[in-house]
């Protein structure tokens, strides 16, 4: 049994890994501190690192865009994970087109890599690993954790699904509803990313505790067609095996701004002190001893 969980995990892990491209340069940031080249991590040694997380609504003939950016920090030395949303509508530069636009134009424009690139230079800080889930995935997920509970701040219905004020339990299928709906919601995007958060929290949350080796084949059969990432099998493993114990707190930040229409178009201003704000949170994390 052993042996064929190996082999399953190691098969899936081939079919989601897709490495960036190898001449594309690491990302030299303006902070002094920080190496121009920094060293690989050492998940085997449980090095500190972070991941840019993609919710990506596919669509036919099309790439999509990626509706959800976060952001996260992993540090098993302090056993804590800072995360936070990049709104969607987030002005600034698409690094691969030069141009000025919404940063989740990135990912249409030029694909991981260009998310990847835009939000490096957004945060200020290289990024080191990527992983992006679409919407099935998304929802295999959680049903694979036995759901996810949630405190809703108010009641909403969407797509047919009714949502109550306060605690509740939710499927796969309600939780990426539960996550995209923002319409109806008095904060637009930022109570949007505030429920996507809750969800991430405690996906994570069971992640960590979550035991059920034998339904892995099957939930790693499901997974390889709607995940990637340039985790490779051996760092997957250090993950499950290594990681996940050491982490017990979950730190979320949110990004302020300012909307404003620039020719018509909306768009969610960061000034550039809020920008340095993340940008010390992140390298502080990564840092962290204890």
């Amino acid at each position: 049994m052993i042996g064929y969980l190996y082999w399953s995990v190691k098969e899936t892990a081939s079919e989601i890994y897709e490495p960036l491209p190898s001449d594309r340069p690491r990302y030299v940031s303006t902070d002094k501190e920080i190496p121009a080249s920094p060293a690989p991590v050492q998940t085997e040694q449980l090095s500190p690192f972070s991941v840019l997380l993609l919710g990506v609504d596919e669509r036919e003939n099309d790439r999509g865009r990626s509706d959800t950016i976060i952001v996260m920090t992993v540090n098993p030395k302090s056993k804590k994970i800072l995360m936070y949303n990049i709104p969607r509508d987030t002005r600034t530069e698409l690094v691969l087109r030069g141009t000025q636009d919404k940063i989740n134009h990135a990912y249409a424009y030029n694909g991981i890599e260009g998310s990847l690139a835009t939000v490096e230079k957004f945060v200020d800080m290289p990024i080191d690993y990527y992983v992006e889930v679409n919407m099935e995935g998304f929802k295999l997920i959680v049903d694979t954790l036995n759901g996810v509970d949630v405190n809703n701040p108010f009641a909403f219905d969407y797509e047919g699904e009714k949502f109550p004020a306060g605690q509740q339990h939710l499927n796969g299928e309600q939780a990426l509803k539960f996550s995209r709906m923002r319409y109806d919601d008095p904060r637009g995007d930022f109570g949007r990313n505030d429920r996507q958060k809750q969800v991430i929290q405690d996906v994570i949350h069971r992640a960590t505790k979550w035991n059920n080796t034998s339904a892995l084949p099957s939930i790693l059969n499901a997974i390889g067609d709607h995940v990637r990432t340039n985790l490779t099998f051996g760092e997957l493993q250090d993950l499950v095996l290594k990681y996940r114990k050491n982490l017990n707190d979950i730190e979320t930040t949110f990004i302020e701004g300012q909307g404003t229409m620039i020719n018509g178009i909306y768009y969610y201003v960061v000034d550039q002190k809020e920008r340095d704000r993340i940008h010390e949170l992140m390298k502080q994390q990564l840092a962290a001893t204890s």
